[in-house]
């Protein structure tokens, strides 16, 4: 299976959402990375078939989606940012409501929903109404009707909002048993998560892809541009004004500064270990 992306765009008026976005997605899962109006809601829409390009097209195993009509739209499974759900219904009725619109059969459905509830651990609150759900489990539910039809190309829009740090371990868990022989796209802003379970990642800016690669290969890229320098209290404010600071720590009377950088920022900086989030700070900002 190969899904191919080939120059996708989408403009609204003289803002291009998405600028001629290409690539090639085989099966694993791919982690979409960028700031917020990068453009990977729209980019993840439009690869689902459910907004239309301005240009540009996908295909799967060399047929353009939108021709394949019905038939495509059996193998995705998606989970949009903010998807809608009825409050009065229970976990178990919305996921056998969505299964009848997915032309699930009764026996199948009540099967599949069964095991879902039970993967993303709603077993026991099958009965209760989405309304009394808290954020976390509600998108559960919206991960468990995601997976309801066994897609082939699963989509998921930032999957783990909400999601406690246990939530989160149960979910690439799941991700990472589900993945095998299928083709997986999940946009989140949490990096550890992608850093997880991507087998490649994808990162957005501007509506443009600017770098795609395992994490390793990528993390590679900021080798030589991370640094750690111990400051006073007072040096670290100036120095957030004035360089791309990562993050910070106190230690004792002292802040250890975490610094993106191309050349060395001061005599006492040390070079340290590049992560994936690095290489997301320092091509987000330069």
């Amino acid at each position: 299976m190969e899904l191919s992306v080939d120059r996708l765009t989408k403009q609204y008026g003289r803002k291009l959402a998405v600028d001629c976005v290409s690539t090639v997605l085989k099966p694993g899962v791919y982690g979409l990375l960028g700031e917020n109006g990068a453009g990977k809601t729209t980019l993840m829409r439009m690869i689902c078939a459910i907004l239309e390009s301005t240009s540009g097209e996908v295909f799967l195993d060399g047929r353009e989606v939108t021709s394949l009509g019905a038939d495509y739209r059996d193998l995705l499974g998606y989970l949009p940012q903010d998807f809608g759900y009825y409050p009065n219904y229970t976990a178990q009725e919305f996921l056998l409501y969505m299964a009848a619109l997915k032309g699930i059969p009764r026996s199948m459905a009540r099967k599949r929903t069964k095991e879902l509830l039970e993967v993303v651990g709603l077993n026991d609150a099958a009965a209760k109404k989405l309304k009394t759900f808290s954020g976390g489990m509600k998108q559960r539910v919206g991960i468990a009707q995601a997976l309801l039809n066994q897609p082939k190309i699963l989509i998921l829009d930032e999957p783990t909002a909400g999601l406690d740090p246990k939530e989160r371990v149960r979910f690439r868990n799941l991700i990472s048993d589900y993945a095998a022989g299928r083709i997986v796209i999940l946009s989140t802003h949490i990096v550890s998560d992608i850093e997880a379970i991507a087998d490649e990642v994808l990162l957005m800016k501007k509506g443009k892809l600017v770098l795609q690669g395992t994490v390793s290969g990528l993390t590679k890229q900021a080798e030589g541009k991370v640094w750690e320098l111990a400051v006073s209290p007072a040096e670290a404010k100036i120095w957030q004004e004035k360089a791309a600071v990562a993050n910070l720590r106190h230690e004792g009377e002292q802040v250890v500064l975490r610094i993106l950088s191309d050349s060395k920022p001061a005599e006492e900086a040390v070079s340290c270990e590049a992560a994936l989030e690095d290489l997301y700070l320092y091509s987000m900002h330069g």
